[in-house]
């Protein structure tokens, strides 16, 4: 059957789309590599048309008017799996146009699904093949529960958007609305690792051993990892995000992925956010198998790869090991993503590790970010009883199994030496150390 006679019955334009928006409805968005940057540019246009029109997104890799105008708080409202700078600008402002999903990774698609219904989802597609089948490209964290459930499908066709492997088709019998696109998939940029982001990964890299499959989280110290990882063998990979780095561990021998227990010979992954490069390396490739979010970070899953290690960074930890990795107080940075996801399951595997990462300072080091208690309001991303692993450029301080003082002595040892006393002084006033 030729189905190019049904996608041309499915093309539309943006107006036409945005039409599909009514009051009191929920949207759905592809993620961050698959933003349908079309709809959201234009969203904003129909807002004295509606009201009260909840915009599921995740991390936002650019601003978008629709929430960033007080003019559309009662049209709009931006809920948010992970904050991108956008969104943190759109809370200072008071505007009441953003609002913090929290969630585990791989429970995000499913808990959204059993709390309402889906009126509209909106995404990125690559092009139809011969058969009429699309790829969802490069996410389906929560992209393709949300697709079987929403009542209409609207996908934004892009010949930039990479054709994918694993759970990512979709038949163009199952989408109602075809917009063609023709923009750049955004781009991380790529950033060479600071001194104390190199002497954090290189006491990582001490922990990794042959064989391992590894986890890697968003920003510089995990991509800093990698160039210490060149000595490895046989590493494997399954993580919820594919970044640039891999295809260096790749190219130089040391990513085989022949030792894992789950999928050997296949990169595993939830979605992928990186540069052109990557977008090409990943094109219609089979070694990179794109899985739903809620099996790909599920750490029951996560553990059945013997020696997993995830790493993963942190804005504080306290002194018996909680971590925090999203806020600052009660001001919301980022979100939990997939951080708690992948520890647990690392931290469950036979021979696994937990890693959690951070600079000992902040603010040009006028600030410790081992902290005495999490400041008031502070989410804790992973809870102390299941704390492992935590770097900085000092050291490592191994906590699983150890008493509130060993972790506290441990993580001091670790602290930076301008704080260290100070945290002593505090640990003895709350009774950690006598």
């Amino acid at each position: 059957m030729d189905y190019k006679d049904l996608y041309k019955s499915k093309l539309t334009d943006i107006d036409s789309i945005l039409k599909l928006v009514h009051s009191n409805s929920t949207v759905v968005v592809g993620m961050t590599p698959c933003e349908p940057k079309l709809f959201l540019r234009n969203l904003h246009k129909v807002a004295d048309q509606v009201e009260n029109v909840t915009v599921f997104t995740c991390l936002n890799t650019e601003p978008y008017p629709f929430y960033l105008d007080e003019k559309y708080s009662k049209a709009f409202t931006n809920a948010s799996w992970y904050f991108g700078p956008s969104n943190r600008e759109a809370v200072k402002s008071g505007y009441g146009t953003v609002s913090y999903v929290p969630n585990n990774l791989h429970q995000a698609g499913t808990n959204l699904l059993e709390s309402r219904s889906v009126d509209l989802f909106v995404g990125v597609a690559s092009p139809m093949d011969k058969n009429g089948f699309l790829t969802l490209s490069v996410s389906v964290v929560y992209e393709k529960d949300v697709v079987e459930k929403a009542k209409k499908i609207v996908l934004e066709v892009n010949p930039k958007a990479p054709r994918t492997h694993g759970d990512t088709q979709i038949h163009i019998k199952d989408v109602d609305y075809i917009v063609e696109v023709d923009y750049d998939l955004p781009e991380v940029e790529l950033i060479e690792p600071t001194e104390v982001e190199a002497k954090i990964a290189q006491h990582i890299s001490e922990l990794v051993e042959d064989g391992s499959t590894l986890q890697l989280g968003i920003g510089g110290i995990p991509n800093a990892v990698a160039k210490f990882l060149m000595n490895k063998h046989d590493i494997g990979i399954h993580t919820e995000m594919f970044t640039e780095s891999m295809i260096d561990l790749f190219e130089a021998g040391v990513i085989t992925n022949k030792k894992k227990s789950l999928w050997p010979g296949k990169f595993v992954c939830a979605f992928a956010f990186g540069t052109k490069r990557m977008y090409s390396f990943v094109d219609d490739n089979p070694a990179v198998f794109f899985l739903r979010g809620r099996y790909v970070n599920d750490p029951y899953v996560i553990a059945q790869n013997e020696k997993m290690v995830s790493i993963n960074t942190a804005l504080m930890v306290d002194l018996t090991g909680n971590v925090c990795s999203e806020a600052l107080g009660t001001n919301h940075y980022s979100g939990t993503g997939g951080q708690l996801d992948t520890h647990r399951g690392a931290v469950k595997s036979k021979g696994g590790k937990g890693i959690i990462a951070l600079r000992s300072t902040a603010k040009g080091g006028t600030v410790s970010t081992i902290v005495p208690l999490l400041p008031l309001g502070s989410p804790v991303t992973v809870p102390r009883q299941e704390i492992d692993y935590v770097v900085t450029e000092y050291g490592v301080a191994w906590l699983r199994g150890k008493t509130v003082r060993e972790r506290a002595e441990a993580l001091i040892s670790i602290a930076h030496p301008d704080f260290r006393s100070w945290l002593m002084e505090e640990a003895r006033k709350l009774g950690l150390i006598i």
